[in-house]
């Protein structure tokens, strides 16, 4: 078991950031990375056809023998987590609820604002999750259409960026925010101008940080931490255009991806 890969997926590359983290923090473990291109946007996609995807490659990576799966997507974890985690027996997290938790313990003045695509505020998860934790917390959110699609296309600053970032912080900064959930794992990839125009003072909460902790905590409760000092084996797997893992790979993981396996579901 412990040998067994982690799964971890999303709606395209975004998710690598959930993986870059993992492997920092749990260095020996084995990864699959499943990014399924060929239908991002998951953004504005409904809650039903989230949940599809989401079962669709929650089935294919029990078919590889994972042992862990995250859903390191927003859209998809706010959508399907909870009827995944019903339904399938593998141990499934999502990324929302330990970015709210971090961002809860965070505030010093409990006014938390997110940030994230269309179906994941729509589905309020991050008010729900936060509300766990802090229930007077003022939970402030703002859709964010534009930012993972810059982020799939490589374009991580630059006047556009910047127009569109200060576009959606106006009515954050009014509201006096202190801590800013990036609801979105493609965001940490922006966050160096997010925070310069969201103001140094608020605190970002990144929830691929907060997933890649979750995950070694779990693992270490059910003793399945891989402790071999064996070099790692990471395979991407992409169900559309590979050439952006390729390509922004390193930006992501701080490493090289050389090889991209292509399998279409659905």
């Amino acid at each position: 078991m412990n040998d067994k890969p982690i799964g971890i997926f999303d709606s395209g590359i975004g998710g690598l950031t959930v993986a870059g983290e993992v492997m920092r923090q749990l260095p020996n473990e084995n990864i699959i990375y499943f990014g399924d291109t060929a239908r991002f946007p998951y953004g504005p996609r409904s809650a039903d056809e989230l949940k599809e995807f989401v079962f669709q490659i929650v089935e294919f990576l029990q078919n590889e023998e994972v042992k862990f799966i995250v859903i390191a997507c927003n859209s998809a974890s706010s959508a399907a987590l909870e009827v995944a985690q019903e339904y399938f027996d593998i141990p499934i997290i999502g990324v929302v609820e330990p970015g709210a938790r971090a961002a809860a313990q965070a505030t010093r003045n409990r006014r938390i604002g997110i940030i994230g695509t269309q179906a994941t505020i729509s589905s309020s998860a991050y008010v729900k999750a936060v509300r766990t934790f802090d229930a007077g917390a003022k939970v402030f959110q703002q859709v964010t259409p534009e930012l993972a699609d810059f982020v799939e296309n490589g374009e991580l600053s630059g006047k556009r960026v910047e127009d569109a970032i200060k576009k959606y912080s106006n009515s954050l900064i009014e509201v006096d925010i202190d801590t800013l959930i990036l609801g979105c794992t493609h965001y940490p990839l922006l966050s160096k101008t997010i925070q310069k125009i969201i103001g140094e003072k608020v605190v970002l909460i990144s929830s691929a940080k907060e997933a890649a902790k979750e995950v070694g905590e779990m693992l270490a409760r059910k003793s399945h931490i891989r402790s071999e000092q064996k070099t790692p084996c990471y395979r991407f797997i992409s169900s559309g255009d590979g050439s952006k893992f390729i390509e922004l790979g390193n930006k992501f993981l701080g490493r090289e991806i050389k090889d991209v396996e292509k399998i279409k579901l659905g």
